[in-house]
Order: C-alpha cells, then sequence, then structure tokens
C-alpha cells in the first residue's frame, strides 16, 4: 500500500456541484491525490451549482461551454430519450469524452465523478454506467469513488494510482451515508442535490421540439429565450415571445440583439416585451405590435403606438390591440 500512496496522481472529475460531486473528490484527496473539476454548460443546463461547490470547496474548476457538440449529439442521441428530451446515457457519455480530451490535454491521470450506483434507476444501473464509460474513449479510466467497491476495479486501481479499499461501497437512492460523511469530513455547506436540466422539462421541450420542427437555423440564444415568455408561432413562419411578467421582461431585453432581432414594447401602458428573433418584415413587426398590445393595459378597441427596436433603427407603429383569445391558436 506504501507504493501506492507514493504514486503522484492528478485526477479531474466530472462536477454536477451536488454533495456526491463534493464527497467524490474529498474521497480522493485523503488519499493524496490532487483533484481538479471540470463541468459544462449549455443553454439546457448551467454550471452554476459546479461554481458555487468550487468555491465552497477551493477545488479549481474548469467550465466549458459544448453548445454546439451538444446539439449534435441531441438531435440523434445513440440510446433515445428519456420521458421528454433528455438523452443521458449520451449526454454522460459525451461529457466523459470532453473530459478526457481536458484530462489528456493537461496532464491527469484519471476521471472520476460523483455518480453513485443504483440512484438514479435509469441512468446509474451497472449497465447503464458500463455503457457511459464504453462509449466514452476512456473504458477503464472512469473511477467513481462513491461506489468504486461495487464496480469492477479500474486501470488507475490496478496501477496502484488509486488505493481501492480506500473507496467507498454505497448504492442505492437513500443519501444517509453522504449526509453523515458530510458531518463527519465538516461539510457544512452545499449546494442541494443537483438537477435542473431543461430537457426533462415538458414545457421547455414541447417549445425545443416545435423549434427544431420548423427552424433549419436557429442561434443559442433562441435556445435561452425558449425559458421565458409565451412563445407564438406566426403564420409566415417567423416567432415572437411576449413576456408574462417583469421577469420574462428583463430576460427578453437582455437576450436582445438588435444587430439581428426586433423588440416592441407598447408606450404609455403597461405591458410585455415582444421579441421577433432573427425576423422583423413590415408585416411580422405589426402583428407582434399588435399582439403585444393585446397583453398590455392599452385600451381595447383603440389604436395604441407601439415603440421598435431592430436592424432598421427605432420607430413607432400605431396598431389596434388584438386580444389574447384571438392570437391563442398560434401559442406553442
Amino acid at each position: 500500500m506504501t507504493a501506492k500512496r507514493q504514486i503522484k496522481t492528478k485526477a479531474l472529475g466530472l462536477c454536477s456541484g451536488g454533495l456526491d460531486s463534493i464527497l467524490s473528490a474529498l474521497v480522493l484527496q485523503k488519499q493524496g491525490i490532487e483533484v481538479a473539476w471540470i463541468t459544462f454548460e449549455t443553454p439546457f443546463f448551467a454550471a452554476d451549482k459546479a461554481r458555487q461547490a468550487a468555491e465552497l470547496t477551493g477545488i479549481p474548476l474548469i467550465v466549458e461551454n459544448i453548445t454546439p457538440v451538444y446539439l449534435e449529439m441531441l438531435l440523434n442521441p445513440r440510446c433515445g430519450y428519456g420521458k421528454f428530451m433528455n438523452p443521458c446515457l449520451d449526454c454522460h457519455a459525451l461529457m466523459f469524452r470532453l473530459a478526457g480530451r481536458t484530462m489528456q490535454n493537461r496532464g491527469f491521470d484519471f476521471l472520476f465523478s460523483g455518480e453513485v450506483l443504483g440512484q438514479r434507476p435509469m441512468s446509474q444501473t451497472k449497465p447503464s454506467l458500463r455503457y457511459v464509460e464504453k462509449n466514452s474513449g476512456f473504458d477503464g479510466y472512469i473511477v467513481r469513488p462513491l461506489s468504486a467497491r461495487r464496480l469492477p476495479e479500474t486501470i488507475p486501481e490496478q496501477e496502484g494510482r488509486v488505493d481501492r479499499e480506500k473507496l467507498l461501497d454505497i448504492t442505492g437512492r437513500s443519501r444517509k451515508r453522504q449526509i453523515q460523511l458530510a458531518a463527519q469530513w465538516g461539510v457544512k455547506t452545499y449546494p442541494a442535490p443537483a438537477g435542473g436540466c431543461l430537457l426533462t422539462d415538458k414545457g421547455y421541450t414541447t417549445r425545443l421540439k416545435e423549434l427544431f420542427g420548423h427552424q433549419q437555423d436557429y442561434n443559442e440564444t433562441e435556445l435561452h429565450l425558449l425559458k421565458y415568455g409565451r412563445h407564438f408561432r406566426l403564420a409566415n413562419g417567423a416567432k415572437l415571445i411576449v413576456g408574462r411578467m417583469q421577469e420574462d421582461n428583463q430576460h427578453i431585453q437582455k437576450l436582445f440583439d438588435p444587430a439581428t432581432d426586433t423588440l416592441v414594447k407598447v408606450q404609455n401602458f403597461p405591458g410585455p416585451l415582444g421579441l421577433i428573433p432573427q425576423r422583423g418584415d413590415k408585416a411580422t413587426v405589426f402583428l407582434a405590435a399588435a399582439i403585444c398590445a393585446g397583453y398590455s393595459k392599452a385600451p381595447d378597441g383603440q389604436p395604441a403606438d407601439v415603440a421598435v427596436r431592430g436592424v432598421q433603427g427605432s420607430q413607432t407603429v400605431r396598431v389596434l390591440p388584438i386580444a389574447p383569445r384571438d392570437v391563442k391558436k398560434l401559442l406553442i
């Protein structure tokens, strides 16, 4: 065992930001292994919890946006989807493949994660974990410290870089052992169980499928916009997003690109922002303005002035508000 501990070793872990990620890193640290984390972000999931975990623990974190390569996988996952559009197994395999390249480029010796055997009935069974490993391109180099003694021995263990006897044998959905370990090791603060992938959300994935079905081209901003407001598909194929509340308006304003998009806002009356991504011909702008006016406090049946900003600059158009009931059929 002495020889194993003397081998200088660096490990790179996939970090979701939850307690399991933190504990898996600590298990390896307690063997004298130098650890760092990598996490990925797309419009479908963020790196906020991983950043929080890194701040709490002091473990270095690499953050990469992988949207283009993720979309390639998402459109045709080998294992298909879960309940909605979540390609969990192929997602995990892709993340390990990308993490493995960083491992090689930055001189790490192996990969690890906080996955627990049996914690999730679809993605963390033995066959699922094996599928991910085989399709990652780094078969044998993925250590799962929390369940390692329930899983086959890995190459880092065989090489003496990791002491298998000091790895754990946690299985199942209960988190009692993890909470006990957190208390034992002085981990007093940690993010709530990680999650928040929008590909498991019915409302978001309904809009995403509609986008994929109607547009050959879309940008990353349009994927973010799917999170906010009401979405309309207009007769000419254009898209309109109308805020539901002030928070939506703030996000729409932030995501608005005056070089490509058109933004509409009713003047003189409280109401939502409307955004037409990547389009803005005259007929579309007038229809969008009328729809936004219909959702505003502008009086019914009376003309309303609507400010328009976009590629052609700024202007004011006058429209008759269209009542929400009359555009219900256009809602996605």
